[in-house]
Formats: structure tokens, C-alpha cells, sequence
């Protein structure tokens, strides 16, 4: 898995969007693009700042069960990583991935109350190839 998890990591940091999904009350998917992950280590742990009013906020906070997903294009790649999502909204978690255009999205800055962090925890994985998908666990 050693080269696998050099390519999927060189994936995700060259990809502008990410998708995250969600689980709604019915048991339905919600799916949704975000911006670039603002902080990732390992293909474990994934920091996303959004607003807390968002729905996808709510969901979480309901169901942390979560999925996210990155892909290439050109040539046809993609790593789906299942985990949780967690809702963070304490001070050294937002000033953690805070950047200074931020200030355009949340007016009052790293305090602002409709500011937060996602990070996702990811337990597995599935990357798709060379016409063919591989399985892995995350430790």
C-alpha cells in the first residue's frame, strides 16, 4: 500500500474540490462539493472550514457517519474515504486552518460564530485505477 498511499495522497493535494457526503434522518445520502481541504495528515485525518449554519453542520452533528471523495480527471482516478465527521468549534481548531481570506466568508473573523471545522477521521478506503479498485484499512 506504500506507493498506493504516495498516489493517493499527491491525488488529494492536487485536487481544488472535494465531495463530502453525509448521512440525512431518512437514511439518505447528501452529498456536497467543498472547497480544497484546508489541512490533511495522512490520509487519516481531514480538517474542512465551512459555516455552522450550514445543513451539512446539522447532519453531522446527528450522524457523524461520513464519506468523502477525491478524484483525477485526467486520468481517471478517485479515493473514496469512509469515517466521521466531527463538528469542531473551539478557538484552536478554527485559528488552525484559518487563512486570511477567510475573513470574506466569516465577516468577524476566527471568533465568528457561523465559523467551524470539519475533521474527518477516515477508517477505510477504496481507490479506483487502472480499471480496477483496491480495498484498504486505515490504522
Amino acid at each position: 500500500m506504500r506507493d498506493v498511499k504516495k498516489t493517493i495522497e499527491n491525488l488529494i493535494d492536487k485536487c481544488n474540490t472535494s465531495i463530502i457526503s453525509a448521512v440525512d434522518s431518512e437514511g439518505y445520502p447528501n452529498t456536497k462539493a467543498m472547497l480544497k481541504v484546508r489541512l490533511r495528515e495522512g490520509i487519516k485525518y481531514f480538517y474542512f472550514s465551512t459555516n455552522t449554519s450550514s445543513k451539512k453542520v446539522s447532519l453531522y452533528l446527528e450522524n457523524p457517519k461520513a464519506c468523502i471523495y477525491f478524484y483525477n480527471r485526467r486520468f481517471f482516478r478517485g479515493v473514496m474515504l469512509k469515517g466521521k465527521m466531527e463538528v469542531l468549534q473551539d478557538a484552536e481548531s478554527k485559528e488552525k486552518i484559518w487563512k486570511v481570506g477567510d475573513k470574506m466568508y466569516y465577516p468577524l473573523g476566527v471568533t465568528d460564530p457561523d465559523y467551524c471545522v470539519l475533521k474527518f477521521t477516515a477508517m477505510s478506503g477504496r481507490f479506483y485505477s487502472n480499471f480496477k479498485s483496491e480495498n484498504f484499512d486505515i490504522v
